[in-house]
């Protein structure tokens, strides 16, 4: 007797059923999967658990990001903006670091922000002496204190201050009346290798004078509370080091980029890009409302990974349009929906008002991304 194969035909993980309803470009975003990043990440931090968890906020800009942290048990928080830093507040963030030495007009809102939301304790980074004395002195005039990181420069040499340097600064901060030394922010933004060996032993490397200062300054009798520090790429393994706090951010929402320079962990896509062919211009281009305000382009391209059109060749990308040439072209007819994943979600989140949350394969409501505003309240 024969039997019949009948083939059951899903439709992929990120396709959403009622696709028609959604205006494009746009991003989609997955609440299940961002929770499973978060599970996976909180395995990283190994038996401290989420005390040893700070992911940044930058990557998302969404207070209903936030909550999922929070539901998750993640209480702190690493921000670059003032306005990220009020938007986690506003979310139920207790403890936020604002990544970011706070210059001219921003030391005063960072005072404002400190004492509209009193029972938050927000910390600053400074590298640089003459910015502490502001900081020191607003703070003083305001009656309050301000927590503060050492920013220190492990190599990446975008900001901080040099190591042989670090010392100094932090016992001179650690004498300012009205600003309270947290410890030190190390980010090793440079380092994205995929191979998991040589990047262990470059981040060795890198914090090896990190570690010797802090003991140090213990030695001295200077307190070193904590240390911030770690991207995306070296957080997994610098969870082993059971004296820093992991600021990994990209690994909430995760994106095309990451893998092709860091180890593989085990986590998911949960930012998809909505688009749409809008023309065909040629008979084998098709051009799709995906431009550079729609998707991080400061890298060369591919600037998306189109699911389905891996293999199209990216020939043009200007502020509303991205065309691209396959040879399948005839079976995307103008009006096809397409979803691609951004290289770079970052930026790209700061690109859109708002996303759509999928629950169940279908878009169900719209999260503004608050925090692409420089400016909140203050």
């Amino acid at each position: 007797m024969g039997f019949l194969v009948m083939a059951v035909m899903t439709e992929p993980w990120y396709a959403i059923e009622n696709v028609a309803d959604v205006p494009s470009p746009t991003i989609l975003v997955y609440p299940d999967r961002i929770r499973g990043n978060l599970a996976k990440m909180i395995q990283w931090a190994g038996t401290a658990g989420v005390q040893r968890l700070r992911p940044h906020v930058k990557t998302h800009k969404i207070p209903q990001i936030i909550q999922l942290k929070l539901e998750a048990g993640i209480t702190k928080f690493k921000t670059s903006t003032i306005a990220e830093a009020e938007m986690t507040a506003s979310a139920g963030g207790r403890d936020i670091l604002i990544a970011y030495q706070q210059v001219g007009p921003n030391i005063e809102r960072l005072i404002q922000l400190i004492q509209k939301f009193p029972q938050v304790t927000f910390s600053t980074l400074i590298d640089d002496r003459s910015i502490a004395d502001q900081l020191n002195t607003a703070a003083s005039h305001a009656g309050v204190r301000v927590p503060v990181f050492v920013d220190v420069n492990v190599g990446m040499n975008r900001t901080g201050i040099a190591l042989d340097s670090t010392a100094k600064l932090y016992r001179y901060l650690d004498g300012l009346d009205a600003l309270e030394v947290a410890g030190l922010h190390a980010y090793d933004g440079h380092l994205h290798l995929a191979d998991e060996t040589k990047l262990r032993q470059e981040a060795e490397r890198a914090f090896e004078p990190v570690w010797a200062l802090r003991h140090m300054l213990e030695n001295d009798g200077v307190a070193v509370p904590s240390i911030i520090g770690c991207g995306t790429p070296t957080s997994k393994f610098m969870a082993e080091q059971h004296d820093i706090e992991i600021s990994a951010g990209t690994s909430v929402l995760w994106d095309a980029g990451q893998p092709t320079f860091s180890p593989r962990v085990d986590i998911e896509n949960a930012a998809i890009l909505l688009t749409r062919v809008i023309s065909r211009p040629t008979a084998d281009t098709l051009c799709i409302d995906l431009g550079h305000k729609a998707v991080a382009s400061e890298m060369t391209p591919p600037r998306v990974r189109l699911l389905g059109l891996e293999d199209a060749e990216h020939v043009l990308h200007s502020e509303e349009h991205l065309v691209v040439r396959t040879e399948n072209a005839a079976d995307f007819p103008v009006g096809s929906a397409l979803y691609g994943i951004p290289y770079h979600v970052c930026p790209t989140m700061a690109l859109h008002s708002e996303v759509w949350c999928v629950r169940d394969g279908r878009a169900v409501e719209r999260w503004p991304v608050v925090a692409r505003s420089r400016r909140l309240t203050l």
